[in-house]
C-alpha cells in the first residue's frame, strides 16, 4: 500500500531538502565582528541628533573617556557602523567648517582606515 501510495519515495525528497538546509546554512554571510574605536567628542555632540537611530544608540552605549581639554566616547560597533557614523559627520570636514571640527573627522577618519587595515 505504501508503494502504490509514493510515501517511500517521500523518503528520498526528505533526504534532498536536508542536503539543501544544510547548504542554506553555510550561505549565510558571517556577522561582522565588533570594533572599539574612540569618536571624538565633537563628533559626538554632532551625531546626537542624526536620524540613524543605530549611531545615538552606539554612542549611548558607549564609555566617555576624558582628554585633555576635550573627550572622546569609545564606541564597540561594526566596522560598517563606524563607516555610517563618518559619513553623518562629513559636514564637519567641509569648508566652512571649524579647525576643530576637520581635525576631529580626520581624527576618526583615521582610526577607522587603521582598523580596517587590521582585517
Amino acid at each position: 500500500m505504501l508503494d502504490a501510495a509514493g510515501a517511500r519515495d517521500a523518503v528520498d525528497v526528505l533526504e534532498e531538502l536536508d542536503g539543501m538546509a544544510t547548504d542554506v546554512e553555510e550561505q549565510a554571510p558571517e556577522p561582522e565582528q565588533p570594533h572599539t574605536i574612540d569618536v571624538p567628542g565633537l563628533l559626538a555632540e554632532h551625531l546626537k541628533a542624526t536620524e540613524v537611530s543605530e549611531i545615538p544608540e552606539a554612542l549611548r552605549g558607549g564609555r566617555t573617556i576624558r582628554r585633555g581639554q576635550g573627550y572622546s566616547v569609545r564606541v564597540t560597533a561594526p566596522l560598517a557602523l563606524h563607516q555610517a557614523t563618518l559619513g553623518q559627520c562629513a559636514a564637519l570636514a567641509g569648508d566652512g567648517s571649524t579647525l576643530a571640527g576637520r581635525k576631529a573627522y580626520r581624527t576618526y577618519a583615521d582610526r577607522i582606515a587603521a582598523a580596517m587595515g587590521k582585517e
